[in-house]
């Protein structure tokens, strides 16, 4: 296949994961134009030098294929044991090689067309480097001829070569694609490590200069791959790390030293070849799961993950599962299995009991490497599957039978506690008990419920039994749960039981028949009259008792019952009409009371009907009316009250009574019915004030009864519309003139009075505020009362050092004048001569010379308009009272400063402004 001419050919250089390779371009034929595209390999033997092993998955070379465009082909190796090769021509281990005391390795790659079936084959020596790393690559030509490079090389795309004529070539310009530079992760080299070289053929003429851009070289992260400017060499300066960036996308340029461009920027893709340096890793530390009990082989329980960070297409991220342990291995050691792709837990044998095991803990393990146990990374994690429950145990009673036994009469008592057992799970649907009477209980007086703690069936009677006429009873029960049993699963004969119930007789009470007893009778009975007799019957047929009556109510005390036979007798009249009568019944409550022990007491009522009769007078209705003076119309409408029945009240017969005299002549009464009658005035007008008219009214009932009542007439001024004025009700209610007078003046003198009051109240304010406006607040020392104690009786009783008041011997002459003078005091003359005391020891002269003093203070014009401290001399040093020592400045005796009185307090504030208020 070579030509007899071989035109400049170019040559690339391929690395992919240490791996170098070196490639030979097949020449071109000499042709009057371009040179037709040659499908095939661009060369069809080459050597590769190793510097490690390779691993299993590991990518070694590229393989380029031309195929001009005519379709696609396909890529197979001869040997598929130690290779595979993908469709883009990437060459991978299918396991772990070692070259180690092997001369050589060779690997066949066929390229066979889909449509023709046409076959091209490359040939590829592998051989291990003995030297170090780095050693150049050697590449066999069929002159054998042998070529050198330090690293792989990667030009720069240019022109193919046209043959114009004999001997002249012309290039035009074509475009190729890179292969991708493969980079296992975590390598172990010397950094920074070279992986290509990157240059342009344009270097023989010019200098160049060369750089990649792109994340990785000069965007973050950055500095991780480098250039050599000069030279091209591309390096990678630390490991590399897959699972944080699998790939690279840098472009390379290559400019002038004036940093023009000189060639199309070319794409490099760096891609990072996984190694297995990641462990698998459960998504839990412990799963949990759970099946109920029963469950068939083959039953989902639950699936556990894991996640691999490696490359999940490569087998360094394939993991498989495993059960490692079981516990407990009951009733089988293999209870479960775990598709080991997926991690989903089934079960595999019959017999899972919640009753025998609760729950089985298994250690699961994931494997990478396809789980490869030899070369695969593995974890473990708890898987904890609970055996649910299911309703496969039916509650069986302790005892076939139960005892009980409840008195007659009582209801809602608990005669017997039914226990049961059931190995279902507590407090479960499944556990928990329903209990159900079957037989015996025809008449519904026992229920039983069920106690949710316990689980208990509580036998309860609901209704009274008569031990007269049941002694006993034999009840059959049986007892099923809240859901039914699975399928397949028979109640047992124990889950049914026997209760047998005694009656216990006791002392029942008397009993009133009929109860209550309703009798009628007409009102007006007199005492001691036989009403009727009210008997209570014992219901202790088997007992001899003798029973006692009493009255236990009876609100009108109207009646007596005799104790012996129960004869109801009055002791009072019966009175229809009294307030305890409601409806014309009136009910009164008897006791009977047997002998037993302990007694028993039954109650009964009497209810009385009572029948009206006529003993109840009329009375007009309303007792008081109010008319006006001059009354529109003349007329005021009344009527009659009776409490009686009918036909013992109306019609009613109205008539005024004919004396006083007066009445009948200002009043005439017009009956309009038999209920109502008109009171009438028969002359013009009435002065106000009530006015009595007795008016006599009479029933209509058997042995009519007549009855005169006074109608209290309040006669009042009323308004335009006819009603009373106020003044008038009061008038009409006993109040004169001089008594409203009298209550307007005293609510007059109150006001008057508060007024006062307030008044006062406000000028006091106002003397206050201006009496305070007068006295400095900080000056106001009334509110502190000042203690300064008391001086003994004298100086007789006092032991003085009176040499301490001496003149000292010697005094500066500065000094010996009057003294200090305060900065506020301007003298108007020469300084006043204060006198001086003489320096004789003896103290008699302190008398004089306080006087004398004093007397030239009187007299010192200097001296301010009012009190203030006068120094009278000096008293010498040495004196054991240290306090006076600080009254020696000799230096400052007439530029004393006082300024720091202002900081003693609101107290000291004016004594601040006479001492250190300047010359003013």
């Amino acid at each position: 296949m070579l030509g007899t001419r071989i035109m400049k050919a170019r040559r690339v250089w391929l690395l992919v994961a240490a791996v170098k390779v070196v490639v030979l371009a097949e020449p071109l034929l000499s042709r009057p134009e371009m040179l037709p595209c040659a499908r095939g390999f661009k060369q069809e033997e080459s050597i590769m030098e190793l510097d490690r092993d390779l691993a299993k998955g590991q990518a070694v070379f590229n393989v380029t294929f031309m195929d001009c465009g005519e379709g696609s082909v396909w890529f197979r190796v001869g040997d598929p044991s130690d290779f595979t090769v993908s469709q883009e021509g990437v060459i991978y281990t299918q396991r772990n090689l070692s070259l180690v005391g092997k001369k050589k390795m060779e690997v066949v790659v066929y390229a066979q067309d889909v449509l023709s079936n046409h076959v091209w084959k490359v040939r590829v020596h592998l051989h291990i480097n003995p030297n170090s790393r780095g050693t150049a690559p050697e590449q066999l030509k069929p002159s054998d001829a042998t070529l050198t490079q330090q690293v792989p090389e990667i030009l720069f795309p240019w022109r193919n070569i046209v043959v114009m004529g004999e001997g002249s070539l012309s290039r035009v310009k074509r475009d190729w694609v890179i292969p991708p530079i493969n980079v296992a992760e975590n390598s172990r080299g010397h950094f920074p490590e070279d992986l290509v070289r990157i240059r342009s053929d344009r270097d023989k003429s010019r200098m160049l200069r060369y750089s990649v851009t792109g994340p990785g070289a000069d965007q973050p992260p950055t500095g991780i791959f480098i250039i050599d400017p000069i030279s091209g060499h591309l390096s990678v300066t630390k490991p590399l790390d897959r699972e944080h960036i699998p790939n690279f996308h840098l472009r390379a340029h290559a400019v002038d030293l004036n940093g023009n461009q000189v060639e199309n920027p070319i794409d490099i893709i760096i891609n990072v070849i996984d190694q297995n340096d990641n462990v698998p890793d459960f998504l839990h530390s412990t799963f949990n799961g759970s099946v109920p009990e029963g469950s068939k082989p083959g039953s989902f329980v639950m699936t556990v993950t894991a996640v691999d960070k490696d490359d999940p297409k490569t087998a360094n991220g394939m993991m498989r599962y495993k059960i490692l342990t079981q516990n407990p291995q009951s009733p089988s050691s293999n209870m479960f299995t775990i598709n080991n792709r997926t991690g989903d837990i089934i079960t595999v044998a019959a017999g899972l009991d919640r009753e025998k095991v609760t729950q089985y803990t298994l250690i699961i393990q994931a494997t990478d490497m396809e789980g490869n146990p030899t070369f695969g990374l593995s974890n473990t994690a708890t898987t904890v599957i609970r055996i649910t429950d299911v309703n496969d145990n039916s509650p069986e009673f302790t005892t076939d039978t139960f005892f009980g036994e409840v008195h007659e009469n009582r209801v809602n008592v608990i005669v017997a506690n039914l226990s049961v057992t059931d190995k279902d799970q507590p407090h479960t649907s499944a556990w928990r008990a329903v209990y159900r009477i079957v037989a015996g209980d025809p008449t519904g007086r026992f229920s039983i419920t069920t106690d949710p703690t316990s689980n208990e069936g509580l036998l309860t009677v609901v209704k009274p039994i008569d031990f007269e006429l049941t002694r006993s009873f034999m009840l059959i029960v049986e007892a099923v749960n809240e859901v039914p049993l699975v399928r397949g699963i028979q109640s047992p004969r124990q889950s049914t039981a026997t209760v047998s119930v005694r009656i216990l007789d006791m002392n029942e009470s008397p009993e009133f028949s009929p109860n209550p007893k309703s009798i009628k009778l007409e009102e007006g009975l007199p005492a001691g009259s036989l009403l009727s007799t009210f008997t209570a019957q014992d219901p202790d047929r088997f007992m001899r008792q003798t029973i006692r009556y009493s009255k236990i109510y009876d609100p009108a005390n109207w009646l007596k019952i005799d104790p012996f036979n129960g004869q109801i007798s009055t002791i009072a009249v019966l009175d229809r009409e009294s307030h305890y009568i409601k409806n014309n019944l009136y009910n009164v409550t008897f006791m009977a009371s047997d002998e037993g022990f302990p007694p028993a007491s039954g109650t009964g009522t009497l209810q009385m009907y009572l029948l009206d009769i006529n003993d109840n007078a009329p009375q007009v209705f309303p007792s008081e009316v109010e008319m006006c003076e001059k009354p529109d119309p003349n007329a005021l409408n009344i009527t009659a009250s009776d409490p009686d029945l009918n036909p013992h009240t109306g019609p009613f017969v109205f008539e005024l009574v004919s004396r006083p005299s007066e009445i009948r002549r200002n009043w005439t009464l017009i009956r309009v019915n038999g209920e109502v009658a008109q009171l009438r005035l028969r002359i013009g007008s009435l002065a106000s004030g009530i006015y009595e008219v007795p008016i006599t009214i009479t029933d209509s009932g058997i042995l009519p009864m007549s009855n005169t009542s006074v109608l209290r007439v309040k006669v009042c001024q009323c308004d335009h519309h006819g009603d009373c004025l106020e003044m008038g009700k009061i008038n009409a209610v006993g109040l004169g003139t001089e008594a409203i007078i009298a209550i307007l003046l005293c609510i007059i003198t109150l006001l008057v009075l508060v007024l006062l009051f307030v008044m006062w109240m406000k000028r006091r304010d106002k003397e206050r505020q201006a009496k305070q406006l007068l006295i400095d607040p900080e000056d106001d020392i009334r509110d502190n009362i000042l203690k300064y104690d008391e001086e003994g009786g004298g100086e007789e009783d006092q032991d003085y050092d009176l040499s301490q008041l001496q003149q000292p011997d010697a005094l500066e002459s500065e000094c010996v004048k009057v003294g200090i003078r305060r900065l506020d005091e301007r003298p108007l003359h020469h300084d006043h001569q204060y006198p001086i005391r003489s320096t004789a020891p003896h103290p008699g002269d302190i008398e004089d010379f306080i006087y004398e003093g004093l007397k030239a203070a009187d007299h010192d014009p200097t001296a301010p308009p009012y009190d203030s401290l006068l120094v009278f001399d000096y008293e010498g040093s040495g004196s054991t009272a240290g306090s006076l020592s600080s009254l020696h400045s000799c230096s400052s005796c007439g530029d004393q400063e006082y300024n720091y009185l202002s900081e003693w307090g609101p107290h000291f504030h004016k004594l601040a402004d006479l001492y250190g208020g300047g010359d003013d």
